[in-house]
């Protein structure tokens, strides 16, 4: 490590850049290994002290210890899924009705554009069933691509849930293996570095889980309040998709105003959209910087830049696992020395420990 310390500064910044487009070449092209690997891993760092309570507690064994907490965890899952399917189920069951309430306001929309702009409605018309075609095979071709994607994401969640039961049964292993990669001086350190990202994890899931449940309580009183058909679904999916920032509160606001729009008046639309400006505001200035954000330092420009890298890597999953990533590389980087400027670049706007400030230089040297 040394040695490669008193590299040229050219040859150090080559050799990163030569390994981090290997590393994303090998992500990119192992995609449905690393994603449901390292979703697996963030899992079962969550379900860790969950596991060692029925170990210690019920003198279960690891092995079975780690199933019945995986099992618990997954039956959440289809539970959550469950309760927004039966929603689904009966938003076909009404979608007549929404189909009605949708053509009368376009009617309304058709009438306002003739007597501001004066394009008749026969035209309207011509561009709204060239639209629609267009739309209607578009969305026929979405629709068969994810119906065939559907076995695999199935077996994406399968496989997400077996990597989290067998990195349970071998954690200790695991750490064990990762001792040996470095000398006896440097144990310590690993210790202390493998426990503070499985603490960072463990912290950040469950600070997430929280916000997941508090945006979702606060919509489902916004839509409550505004009497939105539907309300408990859209709330749901509020605060699942607000798990993806900045991208996920726009998709949940353009559902509900669909939604909103096919089941109600055009002026409930405009109190869905003054509802979903206050919940991102306690989200984003209450919610996100004490519960999650607590967890993770890592400042908002390495966010959305690590939140395009990974759309661009993995999609939807990247983008879910960015944040997370960008804080376990943070937490090494912090405790390898040689690596501490990048810990710093990625952290929040600080002086690192080692850097004196000018003005304390002069107080100095004037005392």
């Amino acid at each position: 490590m040394n040695k490669f310390i008193n590299y040229p500064l050219y040859l150090k910044v080559t050799c990163v850049l030569l390994s981090l487009v290997v590393f994303s070449y090998m992500a990119i092209l192992l995609e449905n290994i690393f994603v449901p690997l390292f979703l697996g891993l963030l899992v079962a760092s969550l379900l860790v002290p969950f596991s060692q309570f029925l170990e210690t507690k019920f003198r279960f064994s690891r092995g079975i210890a780690s199933i019945i907490v995986v099992l618990i965890a997954l039956s959440v899952l289809v539970g959550v899924l469950f309760l927004i399917g039966m929603q689904l189920v009966h938003l076909e069951d009404e979608w007549p009705a929404f189909q009605s309430q949708l053509m009368d306001s376009v009617g309304v929309i058709q009438e306002w554009v003739y007597t501001k702009f004066g394009i008749a409605k026969e035209h309207q018309l011509n561009y709204i069933e060239s639209a629609a075609s267009n739309s209607l095979k578009t969305g026929t071709d979405i629709l068969g691509a994810a119906m065939s994607s559907l076995s695999t994401l199935v077996m994406f969640i399968v496989f997400t849930f077996l990597y989290s039961v067998f990195l349970l049964i071998y954690r200790g292993h695991l750490v064990r293996f990762v001792l040996m990669l470095f000398h006896d001086k440097h144990r310590d350190k690993v210790l202390d570095t493998v426990h503070a990202i499985q603490h960072m994890v463990k912290k950040y899931l469950v600070g997430l889980l929280l916000q997941m449940i508090i945006v979702s309580t606060l919509a489902l009183i916004v839509f409550a309040i505004l009497d939105i058909k539907y309300s408990l679904m859209l709330a749901v999916i509020t605060g699942i998709l607000n798990v993806l920032p900045y991208v996920g509160i726009l998709i949940a606001l353009i559902i509900t105003v669909l939604i909103t729009f096919a089941t109600a008046s055009g002026a409930k639309v405009l109190f869905v959209l003054i509802g979903f400006v206050v919940i991102h505001a306690i989200d984003g200035n209450i919610v996100m910087p004490k519960i999650v954000g607590s967890k993770v330092k890592v400042n908002s420009l390495v966010v959305i830049i690590g939140l395009i890298l990974g759309e661009m890597a993995w999609g939807i999953s990247g983008m879910l696992l960015a944040i997370p990533a960008l804080a376990i590389i943070k937490i090494i980087c912090d405790r390898v020395e040689s690596l501490r400027p990048w810990g710093y670049l990625l952290g929040e706007e600080s002086l690192p420990k080692n850097i004196v400030v000018e003005d304390e230089i002069k107080e100095e040297q004037e005392h």
